[in-house]
């Protein structure tokens, strides 16, 4: 059940500043030498348009989704079945989160991890929103398609706060900036974490800003957000935080 809460002094303090800090650089393991060029535009996916808890699929190749939705941008990329979209519960849908970038739909899913591959590949960086409360991610970006290959970065997600966006006013908010750089040309990305239990938004493809905005250094992140995921604890209980789910 989706609770509403006001946002705490202490909350929106860490979530002020995790917009304000400096963008933080993870220099990938590996570098391709003869790779061929990647598609050098930069590209976010914000799932607007899709349905609430329809599989993404083909929806940004050209194609559809798995409901049948189109009119996405043809960017040559693809989602894996258990990648799906879910709409804000305040906007008509099912989710219980707020605060996301691009209002009202973010990318979750309910089985296994959500894989995105991208036929004609992509440099430089990658990044993305995301809000994850009780259990923590992790995103790796590898140079073959179907997460395989090399991996070029790999990003552990450490807890965010929650209950801080003021509208919309689900659990699972706000929603933080984390970006990577790396070496060679990536063809796939895996999200993973717990189920039903991690949102994504604005996923960008080509810069370590998701759109365009700053990411905290890694270093300071962990910290801050404990922070503020510690003082909203101990004023609403540590069983509310682990029984919140994205699906409400």
């Amino acid at each position: 059940m989706k609770t509403t809460t006001k946002m705490s002094v202490l909350n929106d303090i860490a979530t002020k500043a995790l917009s304000a800090l400096t963008l933080g650089t993870i220099l990938g393991a590996t570098c391709l030498a003869m790779a061929p060029k990647a598609e050098a535009a930069t590209i976010v996916l914000d799932f607007e348009g899709l349905q609430d808890l329809e599989s993404v699929n083909n929806f940004y190749n050209g194609g559809q989704g798995g409901n049948g939705s189109g009119g996405g941008s043809d960017f040559g990329i693809s989602f894996g079945s258990s990648a799906l979209a879910i709409i804000d519960e305040d906007a008509g849908g099912t989710g219980n989160f707020g605060g996301e970038p691009s209002p009202s739909t973010v990318l979750f899913f309910l089985d296994g991890s959500a894989l995105m591959n991208v036929a004609a590949g992509f440099d430089t960086g990658f990044s993305f929103f995301y809000s994850a409360i009780s259990s923590p991610g992790v995103v790796n970006v590898y140079d073959g398609l179907g997460g395989t290959g090399s991996i070029l970065a790999s990003l552990n997600l450490p807890l965010t706060p929650f209950n801080g966006a003021p509208d919309p006013t689900g659990v699972f908010s706000p929603f933080v900036p984390f970006g990577v750089s790396f070496n060679g040309i990536a063809r796939s990305v895996d999200f993973g974490g717990t189920v039903n239990q991690i949102g994504f938004d604005d996923i960008t493809l080509g810069s370590a800003n998701p759109g365009g905005q700053p990411v905290p250094t890694p270093a300071l992140l962990p910290g801050l957000i404990g922070l503020g995921v510690a003082a909203l604890r101990k004023r609403k209980g540590e069983a509310e935080v682990e029984k919140a789910e994205v699906k409400a």
